[in-house]
Order: C-alpha cells, then structure tokens, then sequence
C-alpha cells in the first residue's frame, strides 16, 4: 500500500459514510504518530493488536448490554470490576480499581411522551479505554467519524493525560446529546401551553399531558443528577488512571457546570408545569364559579316572581277568607281587573329593583378591576 493509500484508508469519513456505529471498531493511536481504524472485527483481534499502540479507543455495540457485559470484561482482560458492581448504583456507577476503571453513564432517549435512560459504559486500563452500549444508542456516532482525526491532533505526550483528552470527549458527546432531548421536552411543554388555552381542547387530556411531562423532567432530572455524580468522582482526579493536570481536569469541570447549567434550566421547565396545573385548576375553579352565578341569578329571578305573584295570591286569600262571593255581588270583573293591576305593579317593582342591585353589582365591579 502507498502512502497516498494509506493515508486515504485513514482519513475522515464524510457524513453520508457512516449513518449507525458498527458493531465493533478500534481507534489506535501508534507510537509513531500514526492513526489507524478497524472496524467489524472480533475483540479478541484487537486486544492483539492494542498492546503495540500508544492510546486505543475500543468500541462495542450490543443487544443486551446486561446480559453480554461480563462476557465482553472478561475477553477485553478486565478483571477487577465485577459487571454487577456497575449496574449496582441508581443510573450511574463509578468503580475505581486502581489498574481498572468502570463508569456507568445515563444515556437519556425521549420520543413523544415516552423517556428511557439506557447505560454507556466506559472502561478504561493500561492504553485502552473502551465504550460499551446498546445498537439502539447512537451518541458516539459523531466521535467515531472524528476520532482518527481527533487522536492525532492530541498534543499529550503522557499515556494518562491522552486516555483522559478520550475520556472526557467521550463524556462530552453522552452530555450533549443528553441536552438536546431538553428541546424536545420544551417543545412538548409549548405545545401543552398552547392546547391549554384552547377552550374546546378537553382539559382532562392536558392534565394527562402535564402529569406525563412532569415524569419524564424527573426522569431527565435524575440522569443529570447522576451524570454529575460521576463527573465530580473524576474532576479531582484522584483515581490512577485519571491525570493530574490542572488544564484537562478544567475541562472535565466545564462539563459539571455545563450540567448544573440543564438542571436549572430543567428545574424551572418544572415550575413552569406546575404553574401550568395551578392554571388548570384555576380554570375548573372559573368554569364552577361560573355555573354557580347561574344557578344564583336563575335562583334570583325565580324568587322575584314568587315575590311578584304572592301579592294577587295574598289579596285573593284575603277576600276568600271573609265569606264574599264576588261573583253574585257583581264585583267579579272589578275583582279580577285588581288583581291583575297588583300583578303588574308587583312585576314592575321586583323588576325595578332587581335592575338596580345588577346595575350597582356592574358599578362595584368597575371600581374593583383597576384596583388589580
């Protein structure tokens, strides 16, 4: 092979090359600068070939990430971190075996209203650092288009502070794609807010929607939480396969602040939910307030013509009480053209005066509302 061809075997990949990670690859930084990428080979063919190199990133795509794990430590010669150990903590492990690092990473996946978080595993010993996760997980994507590149800009000259610069951009692409879900769940949070003020939208389905958005930011929430766990084990450095310098770990302190940065911004994502149930409730409120003025005023009315048509059923109790039979006095029509005359002067005065308390309640209200 020339050297054009070799160096062409080694470049970059354009987007369109690579949609999905292969099931295997290796990224090998040699002692004489020189990059080189296998892909879709056994793992027992690259850690023959990882010992001759200076830094080696090791990636491996799975079904089952549970089941295969174990399988997969022990053929890549990592033997003091049991595989149970990683999956022991909630969304996030950090196991520091001195000659062997394990971390467990959240991997946060939302579509629509439903949210899963899946492991990233990262192991790390001698030369070697090694990403394991689901097929389904594609975060990586991008820094296995750039990591020959990436390798062979690196400047460190100490194997510990080059596994580091891996670590951390490796850390950097899992957090950022983590971030990109907030949009989506800020989209969805709009897309409520906007459904909220739809007086024909069934509010019964909005408040469905809120609930389900709420579970979702405490999920995202969690991982986060658990996200910066791990980064603050590694941002001191303490463990042996972790550097020292100042410069790298201020960059593994960028990615703490970065996450402190999308817990607040999830957080207030949070109240803004909350405030949008409190509205909800309020709307109930208004809707039942409503109904019950209605059933006030119906009340009202019905009470001014009882009050209207008591004044003729009073008269008309009266003048049968005292024995008269107006029919052969004579005095029939006069008797019906009375109480007719006391209907409507009791009509018109119920009606005047409920006109007035309605128009005073109007005046009250006017005075009220600037008051706000």
């Amino acid at each position: 092979m020339t050297a054009t061809e070799a160096q062409n075997a080694h470049s970059v990949p354009t987007t369109a090359t690579y949609t999905k990670m292969p099931s295997t690859t290796c990224v090998m930084l040699h002692n004489d600068g020189q990059v080189e990428r296998i892909t879709e080979k056994p793992l027992e063919e690259y850690l023959r070939t990882i010992p001759t190199a200076s830094v080696a990133w090791v990636d491996c795509t799975v079904q089952d990430i549970e089941k295969e794990l174990e399988k997969i430590l022990g053929i890549m010669g990592f033997s003091q971190i049991p595989a149970h150990k990683l999956f022991s903590g909630f969304l996030s492990s950090y196991e520091d075996a001195d000659t062997e690092l394990g971390i467990r990473m959240p991997s946060v996946m939302v579509q629509g209203f439903d949210v899963k978080v899946r492991p990233l595993i990262i192991l790390m010993r001698d030369n070697l650092i090694m990403t394991v996760h689901d097929e389904n997980l594609v975060r990586l994507i991008k820094f296995f288009r750039y990591a020959p590149a990436f390798m062979k800009k690196m400047k460190a000259d100490v194997r510990i502070d080059k596994l580091t610069l891996i670590l951390e951009r490796i850390l950097d692409e899992n957090n950022d794609r983590n971030f990109e879900y907030l949009r989506e769940i800020e989209k969805h949070g709009d897309d409520i807010s906007r459904r909220l003020i739809d007086e024909e939208y069934n509010k019964k389905i909005i408040a469905r929607e809120i609930y389900e958005m709420k579970h979702i930011l405490i999920t995202y929430l969690d991982a986060l939480w658990a996200t910066k766990d791990v980064i603050e084990n590694l941002r001191y450095g303490d463990a042996d396969l972790i550097t020292d310098d100042d410069k790298l770990l201020g960059k593994i302190g960028l990615l703490s602040d970065n996450i402190d940065r999308h817990i607040e911004l999830s957080e207030q994502m949070s109240n803004v939910l909350a405030s949008g149930l409190e509205v909800m409730q309020s709307i109930y409120n208004n809707q039942l307030q409503v109904m019950n003025n209605r059933f006030a005023l119906v009340t009202a009315y019905l009470t001014v013509l009882g009050t209207a048509f008591l004044v003729p059923n009073t008269i008309a109790t009266v003048v049968s009480s005292l024995g008269y039979n107006v029919k052969e006095t004579g005095l029939l029509w006069w008797y019906i053209l009375f109480l007719a005359i006391t209907t409507v002067i009791a009509t018109i005065i119920s009606f005047l005066w409920v006109w007035i308390v309605w128009h005073s309640r109007k005046d009250n209200d006017i005075v009220v509302k600037p008051g706000k």
